[in-house]
């Protein structure tokens, strides 16, 4: 087996099971602050702990792209997964909402799988091979994100979230571990120059390609985000004269990740005959249509296929944005572009739920649809521009 396709295949399974981790661990949180005997300030302890990881990995992001460059993107992964299987378990055992908060943050400044294995597979493929590649590892964190709310909550009830946090720590400890083992990183180039956040800020300042891909990240990202506040309680009035809510609102939620599952490699392959730009924009109209569309819809089955419908275009965009990464930067410099585009991502995921929530509690939550709707096919705009300044090559 070729050496990109090896790194392929375990990087899948490695995103897949990162990514179920996390979905083990984060949705149920807030059950845990009241497990924990949390009864005061619940709801300020949860938002705490959702943004604090958000925030701090866009602090620490540029620092670990920058020594991705430097010392390799494998090692990185490595570090991050170590770091994460053991914030994971300790959580397992803590007892207080501040112990919690702390390894969130934690989380947040010493982690980055995900973005390492993006990264790694945008620097060791094929260029021909680069779409498909990174469509495939998109499909693996939307598959693990479906099954790890299963996982969680399956174990959650058999043993208790203890134990479902530790699992979590466990199956991202397998994913170092192949890591370690199989994952081949060629063609690495040390950069020779010495960190400087401020240097590699006038560099990308300096790169209006890679300009406008930061701004379409973190755009992208606050407006999928955006629905997230109200998204469960949209569904659950939509559900209520259909019977077994919560059965309901869980299969639409997972609607968008199916979808990317079964349409995210054609994406991939499109964008290496056709070109990244092609396949965003057609991804983005897609989504911001499907988005307004969910604002009309006035039944659970209209939405459920709306949803659907939107996660099939929708999943074009992020592969496609990081394929603009790849061919908008130097090779030398991927590391710290990476790093750069998870601060916009992380940024756009912090401040995406503030708008919604506010947008939800001033207007109805139909509003809040037709926001990131339109918030998306604004982006197209950016797409728009000369393709000198979008993307470097097709």
């Amino acid at each position: 087996m070729e050496v990109w396709k090896r790194n392929l295949l375990v990087l899948w399974i490695g995103s897949f099971l990162v990514s179920a981790s996390f979905s083990m661990v984060i949705p149920f949180l807030p059950l845990f602050l009241l497990q924990i005997g949390v009864t005061r300030h619940t709801e300020f302890w949860s938002g705490a702990l959702f943004s604090a990881a958000f925030l701090a990995g866009a602090i620490a992001s540029p620092y670990w792209g920058a020594l991705g460059d430097r010392y390799g993107r494998k090692l990185m992964i490595i570090r991050a997964g170590f770091f994460l299987f053991l914030i994971y378990t300790l959580t397992a055992f803590v007892t207080q909402p501040y112990q919690l908060l702390i390894l969130r943050i934690m989380q947040g400044l010493l982690t980055g799988f995900i973005p390492g294995t993006i990264a790694l597979i945008g620097t060791n493929t094929p260029s021909k091979r680069v779409g498909y590649a990174l469509a495939m590892i998109s499909t693996a964190t939307s598959a693990g994100g479906i099954m790890g709310p299963l996982l969680g909550g399956g174990i959650a009830a058999l043993a208790g979230n203890r134990v479902a946090f530790a699992s979590a720590g466990v199956f991202v400890l397998i994913s170092t571990l192949l890591v370690i083992l199989w994952v081949k990183e060629e063609k690495f180039v040390p950069s020779k120059e010495r960190s400087s956040i401020l240097r590699d800020v006038r560099t990308t300042a300096a790169n209006r390609p890679f300009m406008a891909v930061l701004v379409l990240t973190l755009v992208t990202q606050c407006s999928l985000m955006t629905i997230e506040p109200v998204l469960p309680l949209h569904i659950a009035k939509l559900s209520e004269s259909a019977g077994n809510t919560s059965l309901i609102a869980g299969a639409v939620f997972s609607l968008p990740g199916i979808a990317s599952v079964l349409f995210g490699a054609r994406w991939g392959k499109l964008a290496d005959r056709t070109g990244f730009h092609k396949v965003l924009l057609i991804g983005l109209i897609g989504g911001g249509i499907g988005t307004l569309a969910q604002a009309l819809c006035g039944n659970i089955w209209n939405f459920s296929i709306v949803r659907f419908i939107f996660g099939a275009f929708f999943c074009a965009v992020f592969p496609a944005i990081n394929g603009l990464v790849v061919k908008s930067t130097p090779e030398d410099f991927r590391g710290r572009a990476f790093g750069l585009s998870q601060t916009a991502n992380q940024l756009g995921g912090m401040l995406g739920p503030l708008v919604g929530g506010l947008i939800g509690g001033l207007f109805p939550v139909s509003t809040v649809f037709l926001f990131t709707g339109i918030m998306l096919l604004a982006s197209t705009f950016l797409v728009y521009l000369p393709r000198k300044m979008v993307a470097a090559g097709r």
